[in-house]
């Protein structure tokens, strides 16, 4: 790392980018707004920065599944850098760096609360538009092989282009333990440790509101799938109706967010503009039990159905936006 006129830089596969701004900030990593030092384009630089062999590989990992996952819907690894190697016994760290687009259009959860304030809903074919988008991103992690499980997904971490695209981010959510969030989709939990590390680690890294079931208690003997990612896809829906997940209620008042989630019950505002085609859909994806939930392929095709009421089948498979 230099500096140019006090500005820190760093070299990312032979070029140079300027630190220009932090614009966000996590436990194990920061995102920085840098330009590139030639055609002053901007970009987003995420630094994580490793403690140990365990976290570096975790790191190495993150990058490896931006690479591995080529669609408009997942954000894209432009580049990356390794500097230096982590020595845990020598309290030695080493900053591993991902280079990203830059989307100044913020996150969804930003452009859901500033609708929750005025209370905007979004129109149902803009709804199902955006969501069809994110699904389709799931899917090539669902597909790919071994299959993938994001098991982050929330409004907070999907981002919006400058014509209101989704995007879906953090693929890694590295822990202090050399862990992350997104892995193999399908798990056989054999013992009672393994059940134990699986809990703690998604307790950790996936966020309560938009957390499966299933991930509240695991069992020896459990089998674990992707369809953790369709219950947070059915928050993610609500959300996109709602502004929040069914499930922030019971979190914002201190409530417990594992029971009512075991719970299973979903409420609908007396005054929702959506049709019910909809909200059943949301309903279907919200099973409390994983093997009464759709895979990823089953969540598409209803939501074309639900938008072919509306006359709006072809705009889903354009992704064009709506204006509301």
């Amino acid at each position: 790392m230099g500096c140019v006129c006090g500005k820190e830089v760093v070299t990312i596969s032979g070029k140079n980018y300027v630190i220009r701004d932090k614009i966000g900030e996590g436990g194990f990593s920061i995102v920085n707004l840098v330009e590139d030092t030639i055609y002053h384009k901007t970009y987003a630089l995420k630094t994580l920065t490793c403690h140990s062999k365990a976290d570096l590989k975790t790191a190495l990992q993150e990058v490896a599944f931006h690479k591995q996952l080529h669609h408009p819907a997942i954000l894209q690894c432009l580049g990356s850098e390794v500097t230096g190697e982590p020595d845990i016994a020598a309290n030695v760290t080493c900053d591993v760096y991902i280079l990203l687009p830059f989307l100044p259009g913020g996150t969804l959860h930003d452009d859901l609360s500033s609708r929750a304030a005025a209370r905007r809903h979004l129109a149902e074919p803009e709804v199902l538009r955006m969501f069809a988008a994110v699904c389709e991103g799931v899917r090539s992690m669902h597909e790919s092989q071994p299959p993938l499980a994001h098991r982050d997904l929330k409004t907070a971490n999907v981002l919006l282009t400058a014509d209101r695209q989704p995007v879906i981010m953090d693929l890694g959510m590295m822990d202090g333990k050399g862990q992350r969030s997104m892995a193999e989709a399908r798990v056989e939990v054999e013992t009672s440790a393994q059940a134990r590390q699986l809990q703690d680690l998604c307790a950790e890294r996936c966020s309560m509101p938009y957390r499966a079931p299933e991930l509240f208690n695991v069992q020896a003997g459990d089998r674990i799938d992707e369809r953790t990612d369709i219950w947070s896809l059915g928050c993610l829906l609500y959300a996109l109706c709602f502004f929040k997940s069914p499930f922030d209620a019971a979190y914002e008042r201190g409530d417990s967010v594992a029971l009512a989630v075991l719970a299973g019950t979903v409420h609908v505002p007396e005054d929702s503009p959506y049709s019910q085609s909809l909200i059943d859909l949301i309903r279907h994806m919200l099973s409390v039990s994983a093997a009464d939930r759709p895979f990823i392929g089953d969540v598409l095709q209803l939501t074309r159905a639900v938008a072919s009421q509306h006359g709006d089948h072809a705009q889903l498979d354009s992704g064009r936006a709506v204006a509301t």
